[in-house]
C-alpha cells in the first residue's frame, strides 16, 4: 500500500474557551481550559493515519514533557514516528488557541523546536520519499525548508499538497513544485490581495495561483464549501451541515483526507468531498487531533448521506 507523508509541525495546544474572541486590550472571564495534541504537521498526519493509509511524519519535539506526550499521541494514533527528532536543546512548539461561542477560533503559535527544522531533516525526509502518494506540507516550520522539502519531492516524483498556513508570503519559485495548494477563504485573500468571500471570488483566486504555477488550487470557504481549479476542470462541493464545536483542525482534517482518497486512487472530485466531509467531522469536536476521526467514524458519516458507493 502506498503511504503518505507529512513534513511540519508538532505543537502542544493550549486551549481556551470563550463566550466570544476577545477584541484588543479587552480581558474576557473564560469558562475551560484544555491541553491537546496539535501543530499543523501533526494533525495532517494523524488525521491520514487514521483514515487507514501508512502515515509518516518528519519533524522536530523539544527534549521536555509536552515533546514525550506529543510522541506517544501520535504513536497511539498510527504515525509512524522514526522520522521525528527530539531536540533536546529547545522546547516543544506550543499553540495558544481562544475558541468562541460559535466554534471559531484564534491562534498564536510558538514555534520551539519546529523553527529549528533544517537541512539535516531535509535529509531525513529524502530518505523515505520512496513509494509516497503525497508529501503534505504548511508554513509552521521555516519557508526555506518548505522550499528544499518540496524541490526533493519534486526530484522524487512526489506529489505535493501545501496549506499555506500561517499564511505569508510565498516565494515565486515555490508555487511551480506545489501540485495542490489548500488555502482556507482567509489565506487566500492575503495571497491574492483581495477579499475572498464566496464562489466568485474563490474562482478568480484560484486562478491567479495557477497562473503563479500551482497545478490545483483548492479555497476552502468554510460552512459553504469547498472551491476547485484545475487546467482541466472547476468544481464546487457544498459543506456538509453540522453544527460546529471547534474549527481547530478542520483544515488539517481535509488535507488528511484528500490525501488518503487521492492515493486510494479515486478521482479528485470525490477527494475534495473527502476532505469536505472529514473537515466537518473534525468541527463536531473539541481540540485539534482528539477531533480527527478514524475510518469507521468516516465510513458512518459518509453512509449516512448515501456517498458511501462512491468509493
Amino acid at each position: 500500500m502506498t503511504k503518505v507523508i507529512v513534513f511540519g509541525s508538532i505543537n502542544m495546544d493550549l486551549v481556551t474557551r470563550t463566550p466570544r474572541l476577545p477584541v484588543a486590550g479587552e480581558t474576557l472571564q473564560g469558562t475551560e481550559f484544555f491541553t491537546a495534541s496539535g501543530g499543523k504537521g501533526a494533525n495532517q498526519a494523524v488525521a491520514a493515519a487514521r483514515l487507514g493509509i501508512p502515515t509518516q511524519l518528519v519533524g522536530r519535539l523539544g527534549g521536555d514533557d509536552f515533546g514525550r506526550q506529543l510522541l506517544a499521541g501520535l504513536q497511539a494514533s498510527g504515525v509512524q514516528i522514526d522520522g521525528v527528532l527530539v531536540d533536546e536543546a529547545t522546547s516543544s512548539g506550543v499553540a495558544i488557541i481562544t475558541v468562541d461561542g460559535a466554534g471559531e477560533n484564534t491562534i498564536v503559535i510558538i514555534a520551539g523546536a519546529n523553527g529549528r527544522i533544517d537541512e539535516a531533516d531535509i535529509d531525513r525526509l529524502k530518505s523515505r520519499l520512496a513509494g509516497t502518494a503525497a508529501l503534505l506540507m504548511q508554513f509552521e516550520i521555516p519557508l526555506s525548508m518548505v522550499h528544499s522539502a518540496a524541490l526533493a519531492a519534486r526530484q522524487a516524483g512526489v506529489p505535493v499538497i501545501l496549506d499555506p498556513a500561517p499564511v505569508q508570503d510565498i516565494p515565486v519559485e515555490l508555487y511551480p513544485l506545489v501540485d495542490i495548494i489548500t488555502p482556507n477563504q482567509l489565506e487566500a485573500s492575503q495571497l491574492v490581495g483581495f477579499p475572498v468571500d464566496g464562489i466568485e471570488a474563490a474562482q478568480r483566486a484560484s486562478a491567479i495561483l495557477r497562473q503563479r504555477g500551482v497545478g490545483t488550487a483548492i479555497v476552502k470557504l468554510g460552512d459553504r464549501g469547498v472551491f476547485c481549479a484545475t487546467t482541466e476542470e472547476t468544481f464546487f462541493v457544498p459543506a456538509f451541515p453540522v453544527e460546529a464545536v471547534d474549527t481547530v483542525a478542520a483544515g488539517d482534517a481535509f488535507d488528511g483526507a484528500l490525501a488518503v482518497a487521492l492515493a486510494e486512487g479515486l478521482p479528485l472530485q470525490q477527494a475534495v468531498m473527502w476532505g469536505a466531509a472529514a473537515g466537518a467531522l473534525s468541527a463536531t469536536k473539541a481540540g485539534a487531533q482528539p477531533s480527527l476521526p478514524d475510518r469507521k467514524i468516516f465510513d458512518a458519516f459518509l453512509k449516512e448521506r448515501g456517498l458511501d458507493m462512491q468509493y
